[in-house]
């Protein structure tokens, strides 16, 4: 098992466990801010042991458990134009963007038609559909669904010629408390879909790719990472992926996160000076800087 899945079973095993009902109830969050951080597993563990400390005055995050199992495989697959309307408005910063994916819950074989937009404030907004076993992703029904949300939503007409772009796999953990959510993960393949050629990479074994979702702003779990040495990302799993399948692309604006994530991939520029945000070295071989606190710091979360 590599260090980034060790890592996030340690922790999901340490926590108090929560049902899937509970966490929709207390943290749906289909519309929320969202923030990544690429955390190296050594790190990850002593940020997962504070979160789910059943001392602190919240009781701590308790770790999604269904059926017995805390840690979930997912398979998403994201749909796109020929010339990738959806990943050049995200690398350009519109307004006005958008994904299409179809999720799939691999362990209980559940999928989910979603759509996920970006709201006047920042926020993340997701729509979904559930599938049913013989649907596909954009036949009837969720081609109109995909109309109406971004007719409703941005006064927009729905891009045609959407076929499957990039297909992604890996294993989350995720942890709850009121009104907030922590998802973890790790052992993360992106492949270009079969139709576009299959290649495929692999991100470092060593990161867990953490993610804090909330109504609000900064919540606490974001405070202990920066008190960590560890700040957020620009990353998401669609831009990265397909920046290092596609150097070609020319994305300077993620060559740092992307040499950081998929250590085997090719960039199309690296900028000089501070390594990426995993910690790790850039291609010079100067020292890694320290995630690690200062031991003479005290901790904000002691119990």
């Amino acid at each position: 098992m590599n260090p980034g899945l060790r890592a996030v079973d340690r922790a999901a095993l340490a926590a108090h466990a929560v049902p899937l009902e509970e966490v929709i109830a207390r943290a749906e969050l289909l519309a929320r801010f969202d923030r990544s951080y690429l955390v190296p597993a050594g790190v990850f563990e002593e940020f997962a042991a504070r979160l789910t400390d059943p001392r602190r005055r919240d009781g701590g995050f308790r770790a999604l458990s269904i059926g017995g199992r805390r840690r979930f495989a997912y398979h998403s697959v994201y749909f796109d134009t020929g010339g990738l309307r959806t990943f050049h408005d995200h690398r350009q910063g519109r307004r006005l963007r958008f994904r299409v994916r179809e999720r799939l819950y691999v362990d209980s074989g559940e999928r989910q038609f979603e759509i996920k937009l970006k709201g006047r404030r920042g926020e993340t907004v997701k729509h979904r559909r559930r599938l049913q076993d013989a649907e596909r992703a954009l036949d009837g029904g969720r081609s109109a669904f995909l109309a109406t949300v971004l007719r409703e939503a941005y006064g927009i007409e729905a891009p045609t010629g959407l076929t499957p772009s990039l297909v992604t796999d890996y294993q989350r953990v995720t942890f709850v408390a009121d009104g907030q959510r922590v998802t973890c993960d790790a052992g993360l393949v992106v492949r270009e879909a079969a139709a576009a050629g299959g290649r495929a990479v692999v991100a470092d074994s060593g990161l867990v790719l953490v993610e804090t979702k909330t109504r609000g702003q900064l919540t606490e779990a974001d405070r202990m990472l920066h008190w960590l040495g560890v700040r957020a990302a620009d990353f998401t799993k669609y831009a990265a992926g397909f920046a290092a399948l596609r150097p070609g692309l020319g994305v300077n604006r993620w060559a740092r996160v992307v040499s950081a994530v998929f250590p085997g991939a090719p960039v199309s520029a690296r900028p000089s000076g501070r390594p990426p945000a995993s910690g790790r070295p850039p291609a010079s071989g100067r020292p890694p800087v320290s995630l690690r606190p200062p031991a003479s710091r005290r901790s904000p979360w002691g119990t």
